[in-house]
């Protein structure tokens, strides 16, 4: 899929961990979203990304960005990982994978030879515009919240008239 950068992000409405719907536009002109895509709750990877978006949950909160984690697991999966790790943004239960289809992560892989569908760890920054001002398609977990916090620091700072 081409990229997203400069477009309105796609809207949708998925349940959360606690059954609650959250929509993406609800946020508009309030703050900037991270939504990030991981394959499957309780996976070593998804684990540690779930974990390192916590460490820093408030350094992000202090830059105006809230943190929305997306996968095909279910809501009792995602409550379940959420309350053994503590974590304090939601989880949306993309089952259906429609939100996973309109942002162009649910691709064909291959594992040990064998081919299946699933989620392409990806991150995408959505403005108080709506709009998808950067994205990252095929994350690797080392490294990758930094990455997004210094690009959301940058663009803060930007917006502030601060140059660096």
């Amino acid at each position: 899929m081409s990229t997203l950068e400069g477009l309105h992000a796609p809207d949708f409405t998925l349940q959360n961990e606690n059954g609650n719907s959250i929509t993406l536009s609800e946020y508009a002109g309030k703050k900037y979203v991270i939504l990030y895509f991981y394959p499957k709750d309780a996976t070593p990877g998804c684990t540690l990304e779930a974990q390192t978006f916590k460490e820093n949950h408030a350094e992000f909160n202090a830059l105006d960005a809230v943190i929305l984690g997306v996968s095909p697991d279910g809501e009792a999966s995602h409550l379940k990982f959420s309350d053994k790790h503590g974590l304090p943004f939601s989880l949306l239960a993309d089952t259906e994978h429609t939100v996973s289809e309109l942002y162009g992560v649910w691709k064909l892989k291959k594992t040990f030879g064998k081919e299946y569908m699933g989620i392409e760890r990806s991150t995408f920054l959505i403005d108080p515009t709506g709009t998808v001002i950067k994205e990252w398609r095929k994350v690797k977990v080392d490294g990758h919240i930094d990455t997004v916090y210094q690009t959301l620091l940058q663009l803060s700072n930007e917006g502030n008239g601060d140059s660096q």
